[in-house]
């Protein structure tokens, strides 16, 4: 068994998940994810017997519909998905913007893990008046429904029985975090909301969020954070303030697709952020080593410009 993602979602954060759970602490309790999406880290964390509990969370109420429906109704959402697969053959473009239209009408889960499976790069686009936007991948029909039904099976076994499923705003959420919980963030891109970036249904302002991790750690909370990051030299997003006290650890992300395509030989770094509470609880080190490589990275940079 590979650990299963029925869920595509640009963004996700599941080729970089096993650097990510490096740094859980042993016998964590419960991994929550505010800002779910796909549930990448959740998934592998249940698939490595990293966490034994799981909070699932995320602005998009019909994508955490989805979830709820893939963890305790495997089979049902499996038999809508292969339902409007199959009727799509033979007119697969209308069939598409079809079902998008009755989706923005009335959105329901299994219509957008079809969206999802045949639009563009796997990424939700909306237009100002929130309505789902992404124009289909036409050389794709989708993922068969016989391989989404293994994948949903799968994260279904995974995660049934010890997994809460929310829509509220991840402040809410955070407020009922404890110490005994560690939570991993990966909020949307900085500062977006609706009305200035269609890739997410809400935002996540900068400043509100800083206060609440602030708060976290005056409440001694284990916090993970995807935030930032650099594509060789050139810096993609706001750092987080120094006066948090955060652990900042950058971790390999490969080649990015755009490099590719502009023939580029740069290398794609994200950053994760350990709160202080987290880095007291794992081992010295693994933060040493992952430093170490940080500051031979930033030598090289130094050196090379």
């Amino acid at each position: 068994m590979i650990i299963p993602h029925p869920i595509p979602y640009q963004g996700s954060k599941r080729n970089i998940a096993k650097h990510i759970l490096h740094f859980l602490p042993k016998n964590s309790g419960k991994l929550i994810e505010p800002f779910a999406g796909s549930a990448a880290i959740s998934l592998a964390a249940a698939y490595y017997n990293k966490a034994n509990r799981f909070a699932l969370n995320d602005i998009n109420h019909t994508l955490m519909d989805l979830w709820a429906e893939i963890i305790n109704q495997p089979e049902d959402i499996a038999t809508k998905y292969e339902v409007i697969w199959k009727n799509q053959k033979g007119n697969e473009r209308a069939y598409y913007d079809l079902i998008r239209d009755k989706f923005n009408d009335d959105p329901t889960s299994d219509r957008l893990l079809y969206l999802l499976a045949r639009c563009v790069k796997a990424s939700i686009r909306y237009n100002s008046f929130g309505k789902f936007n992404q124009s289909p991948d036409n050389r794709r029909k989708g993922t068969h429904p016989d391989t989404m039904r293994n994948r949903i099976h799968a994260a279904s076994w995974l995660l049934r029985g010890k997994t809460t499923v929310s829509s509220k705003d991840y402040r809410e959420v955070l407020k009922n975090a404890t110490p005994q919980d560690l939570i991993y963030m990966d909020p949307p891109y900085q500062g977006v909301s609706i009305n200035r970036d269609p890739r997410y249904i809400g935002g996540v302002s900068y400043e509100d969020f800083v206060e609440s991790l602030n708060w976290l750690n005056k409440m001694k909370i284990s916090f993970m954070v995807s935030y930032d990051g650099r594509t060789g030299k050139k810096i993609h997003g706001r750092l987080l303030p120094e006066f948090l006290g955060l652990t900042r650890i950058e971790i390999e992300a490969g080649r990015s697709t755009q490099a590719t395509l502009l023939g580029s030989a740069e290398d794609t770094y994200e950053s994760l952020y350990l709160s202080p509470a987290l880095a007291d609880s794992i081992s010295r080190k693994s933060i040493e080593a992952a430093l170490s490589r940080k500051k031979e990275q930033l030598d090289f940079l130094a050196i090379s410009s």
